[in-house]
């Protein structure tokens, strides 16, 4: 993304002519930034040669899954439906990993069926529930046990997976008494310790303590895991000001683990891979004046793009075409839908707008469309991807017809 006298370009389209061909709200991805972040992702991760699953859940658009399963990438998926969609997209079954908590029976039937590397189970009663389904299958199968490290991976609350209160994994006490009834199971085998404490982590420390507790369990468990699933959670910088976690910081970190250890790594990376590729494209409805700021009513609202509603998230918002008015304005952002939290960011000293022009919301890659809804009975936008100078339309816009 850049602009050219004045105009904002993605991948060497005008943004304006792009809308001018497909209209708006308009999901808009780099093929260009999603290979140069895979390949900063192997580049600094080289030396562990770690297993890649990218997190289905960050963006579960088939072509874009596609092309990133052909960069050798696997899949991490927490449904029936992200587990299809990742093999219909080319994702080899020994490359996928299942996550969640709620997996049910009718999952874990499919799951074993399509012979994925594992499943990671994240309580007693679904560890047996596997066990139950695998004797009635006649066959071993290939499991994980997500460890709860009690860790605050000091991002959002919401999107905080680490800590003794949240529902994700099993405690210390637990986790133990579990590998030993793995142990001794016919029909279990037990591969992968995996971990995931949250998302959007900019800072080591997290990361550094998760790596020791995952020292002293594996000590207490007297067990060698095969595997060492390390979740994901690396952010971006949404807020464009430098800050990003140190990744070769992390490697070196992880490669003293692994060297202890002898284990493989598997990681599950999703909005640093997709994030910083995609732009939601939108053009100003209305311009209502306020009492201290005005509000900047757009076509596209938190069905379209739900993080900011949902987590408080802040995604930058820039104009299509900048102009040399030097007149600032306060400006809220806001959609048309019928709910107070509809609304994207409040934004001092922006250039003065006007009805009918464009703007475009960055970096939502990741959990931008996955998390898009039909709410107030609005389609959905479309999605278009550039690659290689060409624009490929990847979902087609929703029609009317298509909901009602």
């Amino acid at each position: 993304m850049k602009y050219s006298s004045k105009e904002l370009k993605i991948d060497g389209y005008k943004a304006k002519i792009l809308v001018q061909k497909y209209s708006t709200p308009l999901y808009c991805y780099s093929f260009k930034k999603i290979k140069a972040n895979i390949d900063n992702f192997k580049k600094n991760f080289k030396e562990l040669n770690p297993l890649i699953c990218f997190s289905v859940k960050s963006n579960s658009n088939k072509i874009l899954l596609k092309e990133i399963g052909k960069m050798g990438l696997g899949a991490d998926v927490v449904s029936i439906g992200e587990l299809v969609r990742a093999l219909k997209s080319g994702i080899r079954s020994n490359k996928i990993v299942f996550s969640g908590v709620g997996k049910t029976a009718n999952e874990i039937h499919y799951a074993i069926k399509k012979k994925i590397l594992l499943i990671n189970t994240e309580s007693k009663s679904e560890i047996l529930e596997i066990e139950k389904i695998a004797k009635y299958q006649k066959k071993t199968v290939d499991i994980g046990i997500r460890l709860n490290p009690n860790i605050d991976a000091e991002t959002l609350n919401q999107i905080s997976t680490g800590k003794k209160e949240n529902k994700f994994g099993v405690l210390e006490k637990s986790f133990i008494n579990l590998v030993n009834y793995c142990k001794k199971s016919k029909y279990l085998n037990l591969k992968c310790l995996s971990v995931h404490i949250g998302s959007q982590i900019l800072n080591i420390k997290p990361y550094q303590k998760m790596l020791s507790v995952l020292e002293k369990i594996i000590k207490k468990t007297k067990y060698h895991f095969e595997y060492i699933d390390l979740g994901g959670g690396m952010g971006i910088d949404y807020k464009n000001n430098n800050k990003e976690l140190d990744l070769i910081k992390y490697s070196s970190l992880i490669k003293n683990f692994q060297i202890k250890n002898n284990s493989k790594i598997i990681f599950e990376p999703g909005r640093s891979i997709i994030g910083n590729s995609g732009f939601l494209i939108s053009k100003i409805v209305y311009i209502k004046e306020g009492h201290k700021k005005d509000f900047i009513i757009l076509d596209a609202a938190m069905n379209d793009l739900m993080r900011p509603a949902l987590y408080k998230a802040t995604h930058r918002i820039i104009p299509v075409h900048k102009k040399n008015n030097k007149t600032k304005k306060i400006y809220e952002f806001v959609g048309p839908i019928c709910e107070s939290t509809d609304k994207f960011l409040t934004i001092k000293n922006f250039q003065k707008l006007y009805e009918k022009d464009l703007i475009a919301i960055c970096d939502v890659g990741a959990y931008g469309m996955s998390l898009s809804s039909n709410y107030n009975l609005r389609p959905k936008a479309m999605e278009i991807l550039i690659k290689n100078s060409e624009i490929k339309i990847i979902s087609k816009r929703q029609t009317l017809n298509d909901l009602i």
